[in-house]
C-alpha cells in the first residue's frame, strides 16, 4: 500500500509508473469517480514526455499518444461509458499493445475481458482525506512494482 496525501503525490507516482512502461503493459486503474486515476494517469504520461496535461478520454474514450509526443506509444482509455465489454472490441486495444501500453480506467467495465497481464492499481479515499494505492501485480510486473 502507497499513501498518496494529495493531487501531486498521485501524479509522482504515476510518473514512477510512466518510467516502468513498456510495450505491451496494461495498467489497469480502479477507483470511483474523483479518485485521482486521471491524475495517475496524467503523471504516466508526463514522464514519457508528454509536455501538456492530458485531457481526461472519457468522452473520447482513447486518447492515443505516439513518438515524438510521447516516448513510447500509449493509449489512455476511459471506459466509463461502456456498457457491453464487446463494444470495445471495435477500439482496436489488443492492437495498440503490439508496439505500446494502455492505461485504462474503469477497467472493470470489460469483465473478463480484462487482459491478465494487467497491473490492477486501486485508488481508495483513506481517513486522512489523501488516498490509498494498492494492488495486485502479475508475473511480468512482480519485478518492476511497486517502484522502489
Amino acid at each position: 500500500m502507497i499513501h498518496l496525501p494529495d493531487a501531486a503525490a498521485t501524479e509522482e507516482v504515476g510518473r514512477q509508473l510512466g518510467n516502468l512502461l513498456k510495450p505491451g503493459d496494461v495498467v489497469a486503474l480502479f477507483g470511483d469517480l474523483g479518485a485521482g486515476k486521471t491524475s495517475l494517469a496524467r503523471g504516466a504520461l508526463a514522464a514519457l514526455g508528454l509536455a501538456e496535461e492530458a485531457p481526461s478520454p472519457t468522452f473520447a474514450i482513447v486518447q492515443p499518444y505516439t513518438p515524438p509526443e510521447v516516448s513510447l506509444p500509449v493509449a489512455h482509455v476511459d471506459l466509463y461509458r461502456i456498457d457491453d465489454p464487446d463494444d470495445t472490441q471495435e477500439l482496436g486495444l489488443d492492437e495498440m499493445l503490439e508496439e505500446g501500453a494502455l492505461l485504462v480506467e474503469w477497467p472493470e467495465r470489460l469483465g473478463e475481458a480484462l487482459w491478465p497481464q494487467a497491473l490492477r492499481l486501486t485508488l481508495e479515499p483513506d481517513h486522512s482525506g489523501g488516498r490509498r494505492l494498492t494492488w495486485a501485480a502479475p508475473a511480468a510486473w512482480e519485478a518492476r512494482w511497486p517502484p522502489r
